[in-house]
Parts: structure tokens; sequence; C-alpha cells
């Protein structure tokens, strides 16, 4: 079992950054791969990007590739998204979840209460 928490979200301007955390308990958070979804007013849940157990590897959906940037810290049972030159598009609720590494979501079997990013052009 694996509860998570983010934190970090946030109102920021057009071309702003911001750095979203979620903070695991349980166990075993460093076997699983962690990901990080979106979801906008009247729209799906959209992956954003996810990263391997160990860190190594990263893969991020094309509408936020070369902005956003995942890392993650086991040893603080942390992972963390970094965003820069945001848009206003990036506007929604910001969730992170542990499973596998994998943009498909239902592959998440545990899910944080989420985090609101608002981006004022």
């Amino acid at each position: 079992q694996v509860q998570l928490v983010e934190s970090g979200g946030g109102l920021v301007q057009a071309g702003g950054s911001l750095r979203l955390s979620c903070a695991a308990s349980g166990r075993d958070f460093s076997s699983y791969a962690m990901g990080w979804f979106r979801r906008a007013p009247g729209k799906e849940r959209e992956f954003v990007g996810t990263i391997t157990w160990s860190g190594a590897n990263t893969y991020y959906a094309d509408s936020v590739k070369g902005r956003f940037t995942i890392s993650r810290d086991n040893a603080k049972n942390t992972v963390y998204l970094q965003m820069n030159s945001l848009k206003p598009e990036d506007t929604a609720v910001y969730y992170c979840a542990a499973g596998a590494y994998t943009f498909v979501a239902a592959e998440y079997g545990y899910w944080g209460q989420g985090t609101q990013v608002t981006v004022s052009s």
C-alpha cells in the first residue's frame, strides 16, 4: 500500500515556473515507477510524464517535453515535477501516481488527491 500527497501547486504567470512534490508513505516506494497526470477543466485526464523506479529513465508527453522535468529522491520517498515556461494551457489539477513505467493511467495502482496549477496569461 502506498499513500501519495501532492503539494506545490498554485497560481503563476505564463512563462513562470513551479515545482510540484509528491510525498509517498507506505512500503516499497522505490520499487514503483512514478507518473504525473493532469486533468484540465472539461477535459479528460492526460499523461504528463513518468520516471522509472531508479530515476534512470523518464518519458514525457510531447506537450510538455523540454519544459517539464521529473525527478525522484528515493531516500526521501518523494518525486518531483519541475515545470518551466508554463503556459495557460498547462492549467489543470496535477496528480502523481505509483505503478508501472507507462503512459497508461490504468497501469498505476495508487493515486494522490491532486494539486491545482493555474497559469494566468
